[in-house]
C-alpha cells in the first residue's frame, strides 16, 4: 500500500524572497487560488510578522481559500512572530504554526551568539507558547544538514515533548547529498517513530548544488511523510525544491518510492506559466516538467521513435501535467459568453456584472488590435485591469505616447495620468527605449535603475504579442514589471510604469507600517 506524501507549497513564503519576486495581496491570492486547485495540502502563505502588508495578504489568503486548503505561516522562535501568524491564519479550516529555530554551530555562534542549551530552551519555550493558541505547531530545525547529530535530536526531543506535531529537517545551505540526507532522515525516522509515532517528519530542501530535489526523493524513500516545495523550484539564491519534480518523480517511478500525493498533475503546467506571468520570472527551456522544451524532441532517431511509440522517448506524457490542454482562441467575435468562459476557466470572478463589462471591452480592443487571443493574452488583460481597477488613483497610466529614433537624437514624448492628475514630457536617449525610459523617469519623479530589460515573442506573424519584461532598482530593492502587447515600445512603456507602480505600492506599505 502505498504511503501519501502530504505536500506543503511555500511559493508564497520562500519562494518570494527571490529579489523581484515580490507579489502584491491580489496576485498573492491568484496564486494560492490556483494551488487549490493544484490539490495542494498545505500553503505557507507568508512571514506575517515581517510586515503590514505581507499579514494582510496571508489572512486574505486565509478568507479565499482557508476553507479548504491548511494554511500555515512562518514565525521565528518569538512570542510577537508567533502571535502574528496565530492572527493571520487562526480563521483557516486546518491552520498551523511554523517556527524555525537554528541547530548548527555556526548558527549558535554567529547568529544567536547563544548557548546550545539556551537556544534549545528558546525553541521549547516557543513551542509551548504556541500550543496555547493552535493545536498544531510545526518545528523546523533551521541548517539542519550542518547539524551535530545528537544536539539535533536533542532539540527535536525536546520540541516535540513540548507538543511539536510536525519536526521539519531543512537542508538550508542547500550542503547535503542525497546518500547522506536520506540517511539522516532515517535515523530521525527510527527515533521519532519511538519516540512519539504521531508526530509527522518533514523536509525542505535548497538548491544550491543542484541536488534539491534529489535530497527530497532521498527522504521520503528513507521515511520522510511530508515536503516543502515550490513550484518551478523558486526561492532565493539556486533557488528550492521543486514541487513538480518531485510530485513526477513518486508518479513517473511509483514501483520504486511506493509513495504517491494528492497532486493534480494536469495543472502543473499552469500552475508553472501562472507564477512566471505574476514574477515576470522565466523559466528556464530545458527545466525537467515545465520547461518549454520539457516535451520537445529535435533528434531524428528521436523523431522516428516516437512516431512509433511516445514511450520510446517519453517517460511521462505531456497530458499528465496540462502540456496540452485544448486552449479556445478567441477572436472579437467570440463574444461574451466565450470569453467568460476564459477568464472563468483561469479562476478569475466575473460576478461584478459592472466590472465585467469594462473588461470585456477592453478584450475586443485587443482582439480588433491582434485578430486571435490567447490564453495569456487573457490573463495579462485580467490582472493588468484589476491591478488597475484597484488602485487607479495611486497609480500611474499610460496616456499616449511618441517615439522618434535617428542617428543624432532619439527622443521620446509620453503623457501619464495619475488619478485626476496628467503629466507631460519629452526626453532624448541613447535609443528610442532609453529615450522613452528617461522621460518616464522624469514625469513620475522617481530615480529608478533598470538592471534588466528582455523581450520574447508569445506568438508568430506580423500581429505576435511581445512580452517585455523588465526589473528596476529603487531605494535598493528590486521590482519586476512586465506587459505585453502587438507594439513592443508600448509594452516597453506599461512595463516600466508597472514597475515603478510596484515600488509606489510597496512604499505605500512601508509607509502604513512606520504609522502602525
Amino acid at each position: 500500500m502505498n504511503r501519501n506524501i502530504i505536500v506543503l507549497d511555500t511559493t508564497l513564503r520562500d519562494g518570494e524572497q527571490v529579489p523581484g519576486a515580490k507579489l502584491n495581496v491580489h496576485q498573492k491570492v491568484e496564486f494560492a487560488q490556483q494551488l487549490k486547485r493544484l490539490n495542494v495540502d498545505i500553503i505557507e502563505a507568508g512571514f506575517p510578522a515581517s510586515s503590514t502588508g505581507d499579514f494582510e495578504a496571508v489572512r486574505e489568503i486565509v478568507r479565499t481559500v482557508g476553507d479548504t486548503v491548511s494554511i500555515t505561516a512562518l514565525a521565528r522562535a518569538v512570542k510577537t512572530d508567533i502571535d502574528a501568524v496565530y492572527e493571520s491564519i487562526r480563521l483557516a479550516q486546518n491552520p498551523f504554526i511554523h517556527i524555525v529555530l537554528g541547530t548548527s554551530n555556526i548558527h549558535l555562534d554567529k547568529k544567536f551568539n547563544r548557548s546550545k542549551d539556551a537556544v534549545l530552551q528558546m525553541g521549547v519555550d516557543a513551542v509551548k507558547y504556541a500550543k496555547t493558541l493552535l493545536p498544531e505547531v510545526q518545528y523546523s530545525t533551521e541548517d539542519a544538514s550542518r547539524s551535530e547529530f545528537e544536539y539535533l535530536w536533542k532539540t527535536i526531543e525536546a520540541v516535540v515533548k513540548a507538543g511539536a506535531t510536525i519536526i521539519n529537517v531543512p537542508d538550508t545551505v542547500g550542503y547535503a547529498v542525497p546518500e547522506e540526507f536520506g540517511d539522516l532522515i532515517h535515523k530521525i525516522n527510527e527515533r521519532l517513530k519511538n519516540l512519539n509515532d504521531k508526530v509527522i517528519l518533514s523536509v525542505h530542501c535548497h538548491n544550491d548544488l543542484g541536488l534539491a530535489t534529489a535530497n527530497t526523493l532521498s527522504a521520503i524513500y528513507n521515511g520522510a511523510d511530508k515536503v516543502e516545495c515550490t513550484i518551478n523550484g523558486l526561492g532565493e539564491r539556486a533557488g528550492n525544491t521543486s514541487l513538480e519534480e518531485v510530485v513526477m518523480g513518486l508518479k513517473v517511478r511509483e514501483n520504486h518510492y511506493r509513495c504517491s500525493t494528492q497532486i493534480q498533475t494536469k495543472e502543473l503546467l499552469r500552475t508553472s506559466r501562472l507564477l512566471t506571468h505574476l514574477t515576470g520570472l522565466d523559466v528556464q527551456v530545458n527545466k525537467a516538467i515545465t520547461g518549454e522544451n520539457a516535451f520537445a524532441h529535435s533528434s531524428g532517431i528521436h523523431q522516428d521513435g516516437l512516431l512509433k511509440d511516445r514511450q520510446v522517448y517519453e517517460i511521462m506524457s505531456p497530458e499528465e501535467v496540462g502540456a496540452e490542454s485544448m486552449e479556445l482562441i478567441l477572436t472579437a467575435r467570440s463574444g461574451r459568453h466565450a470569453f467568460k468562459n476564459a477568464v472563468e476557466k483561469m479562476g478569475f470572478d466575473t460576478s461584478d456584472a459592472e466590472d465585467f463589462e469594462l473588461l470585456f471591452a477592453k478584450f475586443l480592443t485587443l482582439a480588433d488590435a491582434k485578430k486571435e487571443v490567447y490564453d495569456h493574452d487573457v490573463f495579462y488583460l485580467v490582472t493588468h485591469h484589476r491591478t488597475l481597477d484597484e488602485n487607479r488613483s495611486h497609480l500611474y497610466e499610460l496616456e499616449s505616447f511618441q517615439v522618434v529614433t535617428n542617428d543624432l537624437y532619439p527622443t521620446a514624448t509620453a503623457k501619464l495620468k495619475k488619478g485626476s492628475e496628467t503629466f507631460k514630457g519629452s526626453a532624448v536617449g541613447d535609443g528610442p527605449i532609453d529615450a522613452l525610459y528617461s522621460v518616464l523617469k522624469t514625469l513620475t519623479g522617481l530615480e529608478v535603475q533598470l538592471k534588466d530589460y528582455k523581450i520574447n515573442s508569445l506568438s508568430r506573424g506580423k500581429e505576435a504579442v511581445g512580452r517585455v519584461n523588465i526589473r528596476i532598482e529603487y531605494q535598493g530593492k528590486i521590482y519586476s514589471g512586465r506587459a505585453m502587447d502587438t507594439d513592443i515600445i508600448k509594452a516597453s512603456a506599461i512595463a516600466f510604469l508597472n514597475g515603478i507602480n510596484a515600488a509606489l505600492l510597496d512604499a505605500g506599505q512601508d509607509t502604513e507600517n512606520s504609522q502602525n
